[in-house]
């Protein structure tokens, strides 16, 4: 038998067998009210993996989708929801002991729309029209990080680190894509910028 939970975002399945498991694994940790909590690092992405962690109270986001099953308590991260969507926890008993397994066929799937997060639109752009493009030369881009005024970080990798177009590439290509998809970040920067000194320190 297998629970199935499902919002308007998403449908997970966490098999009897998984709870079970697990429930043994929460008891040990001996916290009072102590759940699982499961999110997606980097979702919508090649990069994309799915965790699975001890959740203490209080440990949870405010976000946190809170499922409340038979025999466990659940969070689940908002931002990781519609990636979760057809996701199977299951827990197969061998003569070892066992394996807990996750299966998140969508995680690596890019679900953005207007109202996803920044950060997972500018991910989408840059894996689905900017990094097949550079992969002919070896190369990739990664966000970093989104500062507070919306301007993304990023690192070039492989064939683009070091090159001597980046600054042409940068400007010209990735920037122009970006916001032409993205009209509110404020900018770019490549990570190895180092023409903001507005945070340097001097003696």
């Amino acid at each position: 038998m297998t629970t199935t939970i499902e919002t308007d975002t998403q449908g997970i399945d966490i098999t009897d067998s998984a709870q079970e498991y697990l429930a043994e694994l929460l008891e040990k940790q001996n916290v009072e009210g102590i759940a699982v909590r499961i999110f997606i690092t980097q979702p919508g992405t090649p990069y994309a993996e799915t965790c699975l962690a001890y959740c203490r109270p209080g440990e949870e986001e405010p976000t946190d989708v809170k499922l409340e099953l038979e025999k466990i308590n659940v969070f689940l991260d908002k931002n990781s929801l519609a990636f979760l969507d057809e996701a199977i926890v299951d827990f197969n008993a061998d003569r070892m002991g066992g394996q807990l397994t996750i299966k998140a066929p969508n995680a690596k799937m890019p679900k953005v729309n207007a109202d996803s997060p920044l950060e997972d639109r500018i991910n989408y752009t840059l894996y689905s029209e900017i990094n097949p493009g550079l992969a002919a030369h070896g190369g990739e881009i990664k966000l970093v990080e989104l500062t507070e005024n919306k301007v993304a970080i990023l690192a070039f990798g492989g064939g683009c680190q070091g090159c001597a177009a980046v600054d042409l590439t940068l400007k010209d290509g990735v920037e122009k894509t970006l916001m032409d998809r993205i009209p509110e970040l404020a900018g770019i920067r490549d990570v190895t910028d180092h023409t903001d000194t507005t945070n340097a320190y001097y003696r």
